[in-house]
């Protein structure tokens, strides 16, 4: 333990000591060009993880909520404009992207110890994983969601009549956000027992029963 004390003063030394064969002009000059790079590799990795090819490129991923993602209005719709994972899961403002990053640091455990690795074990862990999200999101006033969505541009004729009554009670008063009803926009539900919601069910669980019924199923 003393030999590796010793060690280290004597590299804080080295650190720390004037040096003998390189001018102030170099090492300053030398230290901008390492901090551009560094910062350019950083924020290179930093983007490279924050892509849908990223996320999907575990099968974790891309065989259980990838695969439900595709048949919702967020990966297909008649506008063309989807979402990606990031545009959901991680913040655009970069002080936020950084700490959501370091908070995703920890699902590398998951993927290492094989936590969800068959689909047996995801849809164990499928709540789990889901009051996680949602509370991450009712944190942050569902940030992700109003990146893309603002109730002062709705266009109150264009909804339903239950969209517009929740819409213009809910989030008027800023009272409630987006994630105490849509729970279940673009993955599927877990077991919803026990878990209160806003309106009595996930609004897309309502629309579903709803369609079954009116086509008679």
């Amino acid at each position: 333990m003393k030999a590796l004390i010793d060690r280290a003063v004597r590299w804080w030394r080295v650190l720390s000591s004037p040096s003998r064969y390189f001018s102030l002009g170099f090492l300053v000059i030398g230290g901008f060009i390492g901090g551009i790079l560094f910062w350019g590799g950083f924020n290179t990795a930093l983007e490279a993880t924050n892509t849908e090819q990223f996320c999907t490129s575990c099968h974790e991923m891309r065989d259980n909520v990838f695969a439900e993602l595709k048949s919702t209005i967020h990966y297909s719709n008649r506008s063309g404009v989807r979402a990606t994972c990031p545009d959901c899961h991680v913040p655009h403002e970069w002080t936020d992207k950084i700490a959501r990053k370091m908070q995703a640091s920890k699902e590398v455990w998951g993927k290492i110890f094989g936590t969800i690795n068959t689909r047996e074990k995801f849809l164990e862990e499928r709540l789990n994983l889901a009051k996680h999200e949602w509370a991450r999101l009712k944190a942050n006033d569902s940030l992700e969601c109003r990146n893309c969505h603002a109730y002062k541009y709705m266009d109150w004729t264009r909804q339903s009549q239950r969209a517009v009554y929740v819409h213009s009670t809910a989030l008027a008063g800023n009272e409630h956000t987006c994630i105490d009803c849509h729970k279940g926009i673009a993955h599927r539900l877990p077991n919803m027992e026990g878990i209160e919601m806003l309106y009595g069910a996930p609004l897309e669980q309502i629309s579903s029963n709803e369609s079954k019924g009116s086509s008679g199923h």
